[in-house]
């Protein structure tokens, strides 16, 4: 019961955090690192011990699965190996130059330890620059490559912090053996994930309740995810490869309601998972900063964390830029021809190194012992460093990311907003042409089709014209229709009450209004002169 207490109230905390991130407009997980690490201060409050295995099980494959889910396998592939620069490529890098960072500080940590702090912090956690990214109008290909860079390096960090942490508890590393377990715990790992997609794809098939289909569609990446840790190979890549292969088909066999359904439950189940992550760093913070401050002084907490988060900040940026240069053959590229990202998307690529959820997982599942009995070399002191290195990358880069993308004026040429309004414009005139097949199919005269046709061709002109000033004429016709959604509202509920209806017709017509809603700009109420303007043809303006 205590423990059902406690997570209530980090539920209750994640909302009210999320709300101050949303009211002040910064990445809400800044917000719930902070607060949790407030929380953590209340003398009263009871320890919330958990497993972290349990943690990598329960948050990280639905994490992953939604981002592979929407992640564009052309452009994925297209990407490939600028994508496996940063994701293999930058954390054995970032490994080994962590790790000798802080042998470097602390002479008394042994190397296979150093290098195990290495891997915890070597892949960035993208949560904070999606959030983001998804709000500013990036270019497309710097977007895919951060993207895929998030699904891959999990996987390839992992595997380097196993490495690490075999080599200090048995005292002995093979550079061969292990870049040949390497290449077998990825290849198994994509091989088991794509043959369970295909299997749940067959079964999707078959199903025909949305409500078993979204059911079926949750346990994708926990099973995929199991079932390749089972077998030893990596569980991260067979849920990034389940994503991607699902994703491909999924327009072909998900229904509409499927899909509305499985969107927000997807949403939300990612959107909490999330949050309760976050204030868990936030509430471990203070526990180990109490443990190691008995050890050290505080100056040597600060120069050594400094210095071990400045190495990961500068080795991201001193790879990134020379990588980007590399011949075409090297590093591939949407096309051969496509011009290579300019230094203030670069800039954008190297700043986006937020520590997150995988690093606080790997830290806190360190061994506390080693086979002999004797304590796990300096553990307290690489728990503390990976806190320090994902509080102060979360905040300091997740804050100044979106200002940095302002002063480097990064992000004018594409957005995902422009290329709807552009596909929006082809459906509605291709519904156009399918309406006027079957007037001619069908010998009827053309006028009982008038209204639907106004109405597509309404459509277009606001997809043609959304994001700037809508037309007098448009701005007028969206605010009648906002006005007769909500007089339709206002007349169900009268009825509703009135026991006039059941609950059920109620629900059914409310959510067809609210999605129809959804789908109207927002409203921007005219200008005076505007509204004498349109004054005159009012009565026919629906009509025209």
């Amino acid at each position: 019961m205590a423990l059902f207490e406690l997570v209530i109230l980090l539920l209750l905390s994640a909302v009210a955090l999320g709300w101050i991130a949303r009211h002040f407009k910064f990445p809400y997980p800044i917000a719930l690192v902070a607060g949790g690490a407030v929380l953590g201060l209340v003398p009263s409050l009871p320890q919330f011990v958990f497993d972290p295995q349990l943690i990598l099980v329960a948050v990280l494959p639905p994490i992953l699965y939604q981002a592979a889910l929407l992640t564009s396998w052309s452009d994925f592939k297209a990407n490939i190996r600028p994508i496996g620069m940063l994701a293999i490529g930058l954390v054995v890098v970032t490994t080994l130059a962590v790790g000798a960072a802080l042998k470097w500080m602390v002479p008394d940590v042994p190397w296979a330890a150093a290098f195990v702090l290495g891997a915890i912090v070597s892949p960035p956690d993208a949560v904070a620059a999606t959030t983001i990214l998804s709000r500013l109008n990036m270019p497309r290909r710097i977007v895919t490559i951060l993207e895929g860079e998030s699904l891959v390096n999990d996987a390839s960090g992992l595997v380097m912090y196993k490495f690490a942490v075999a080599a200090v508890l048995t005292g002995a590393f093979s550079l061969a053996d292990a870049a040949m377990q390497f290449a077998i715990v990825s290849a198994g790992g994509i091989a088991v994930g794509a043959l369970l997609a295909f299997v749940y794809i067959a079964i999707h098939r078959k199903l025909g309740d949305p409500f078993i289909e979204v059911l079926t569609v949750l346990t994708i990446p926990y099973v995929a995810y199991i079932a390749a840790e089972d077998l030893h190979v990596s569980g991260v890549l067979a849920v990034v490869a389940a994503g991607l292969i699902r994703g491909r088909y999924a327009p072909e066999i998900v229904s509409a309601e499927m899909r509305i359904m499985a969107r927000s439950v997807w949403n939300l189940l990612v959107f909490l998972l999330n949050s309760l992550v976050f204030i868990l760093i936030g509430l471990q913070m203070n526990g180990v900063a109490i443990e190691i401050l008995g050890r050290y002084s505080p100056g040597q907490l600060v120069s050594i964390a400094a210095v071990v988060t400045a190495v990961a900040i500068v080795v991201r940026f001193l790879w990134v830029f020379p990588i980007a240069y590399l011949p075409h053959w090297m590093i591939g590229n949407l096309r051969d021809d496509d011009p290579r990202p300019n230094p203030r998307e670069l800039a954008i690529i190297g700043w986006c190194g937020m520590r997150g959820i995988v690093s606080l997982a790997a830290a806190l599942a360190l061994p506390l012992t080693l086979p002999g009995g004797a304590p796990f070399p300096h553990r307290d002191l690489i728990v503390f460093i990976t806190f320090v290195v994902i509080v102060a990358t979360l905040v300091g880069q997740g804050l100044s990311l979106a200002p940095l993308i302002r002063r480097l004026k990064v992000g004018s040429k594409w957005s995902v907003h422009e290329e709807q309004l552009r596909v929006r414009a082809a459906m509605s005139s291709a519904a156009l042409a399918a309406i006027d097949g079957v007037i001619r199919k069908e010998g009827v005269p053309e006028q009982w089709a008038l209204g639907l046709k106004t109405e597509i061709a309404d459509r277009i002109a606001v997809a043609a014209t959304e994001g700037d000033d809508l037309t007098p004429r448009m701005e007028l016709v969206n605010r009648l229709r906002h006005a007769a959604i909500r007089a339709e509202r206002q007349e169900l509920i009268r009825l509703w009450r009135g026991n006039e209806i059941g609950d059920e017709v109620m629900h059914h017509l409310m959510e067809m209004l609210d999605y129809e809603q959804a789908h109207l700009p927002a409203v921007v109420r005219a200008k005076p002169k505007e509204r004498n303007a349109v004054a005159p043809g009012a009565s026919g303006v629906v009509g025209e």
